[in-house]
């Protein structure tokens, strides 16, 4: 089965070379690898990377960017059977990440999978507790329900072309094509021995707005789904007190609690106002939720 890795690239010139040498360094008998790169304007060393590294490089303008167009362009480029996605700022942890990764799809369990993320030594720690509860040490091939996500998953070109991504969510794009595809009666696997460095570089407002973006994603994903101001504010300090009594356990409470208090702060008011934000919003407010920036 040959494989094509769609990589969304924008600025990603500090973790791309690590991410393009680890697919390079795979151990994937089963077929050949590609790589397709979908750039949303680099001004960094991005474009010259990918080149480097002979991937095939598509370019999608700033006013026509959303996650699932740039991902829509890339798969439709793709030649291989098992489209491989991954984050620009990922890095794969071991030769094995493809061939883990894809297993299910060749094997005939799933129609889509997602690997494990783990932090770098540089992540945040309450992200590195994110990472830890969504993806365990153990696989589940299949999964029940629809979650997944992209900064790491495989899907068969043949379930991308059924489904495709929706290219008016501002993010979870991942998730509202699993979800489709668990209505249709499709298969989606977890599989934990595939994972990736997860290493994002983000300010505080670019935390907020990554996780407002996706609270206002899954209004339209789970409308359900109803995040109060007395949730918000509860989350937040349980959260915090979680974090705290495992920095407390690893002896370094003093050194992260302040950055521990930010990235929840920012997780939680950025939660409350996505799930609270019309649907219908601006051009100008919705390019500043699509573009990655």
């Amino acid at each position: 089965m040959d494989v094509s890795v769609v990589i969304r690239t924008l600025n990603e010139a500090r973790h791309l070379p690590a991410l393009l040498a680890g697919v390079t360094r795979q151990v994937y008998d089963a077929g050949r690898v590609e790589i397709v790169v979908v750039d949303s304007g680099s001004t960094d060393q991005t474009l010259a990377i990918a080149e480097s590294f002979q991937s095939r490089v598509l370019h999608i303008d700033k006013q026509d960017f959303s996650f699932g167009r740039s991902l829509n362009m890339g798969c439709a480029a793709a030649s291989g059977e098992a489209l491989v996605i991954v984050s620009g700022h990922c890095v794969p942890a071991s030769d094995q990440w493809i061939e883990e990764l894809v297993r299910p799809l060749r094997d005939g369990v799933a129609g889509y999978s997602y690997g494990r993320q783990i932090g770098g030594r540089d992540s945040q720690f309450s992200e590195v507790q994110i990472f830890g509860k969504y993806f365990p040490d153990a696989s589940l091939t299949p999964q029940d329900g629809f979650f997944c996500n992209n900064a790491n998953a495989a899907l068969l070109k043949s379930v991308w072309r059924d489904h495709l991504f929706d290219e008016e969510l501002t993010g979870l794009e991942d998730m509202h094509l699993g979800k489709r595809l668990v209505q249709a009666g499709g298969k989606i696997a977890y599989a934990a021995k595939a994972s990736v460095y997860h290493l994002h570089d983000e300010t505080w407002p670019q935390v907020r707005r990554r996780f407002e973006r996706e609270a206002l994603a899954l209004q339209y994903i789970m409308p359900e789904v109803h995040v109060t101001m007395l949730d918000a504010v509860r989350y937040f300090f349980s959260a915090v007190a979680i974090d705290a009594w495992r920095a407390v356990r690893q002896k370094k409470l003093f050194a992260v609690l302040n950055d521990v208090i930010m990235y929840r702060l920012m997780q939680f008011w950025g939660s409350y106002r996505g799930n609270h934000l019309h649907r219908d919003i601006s051009r100008r407010r919705k390019e500043a939720y699509f573009y990655p920036r």
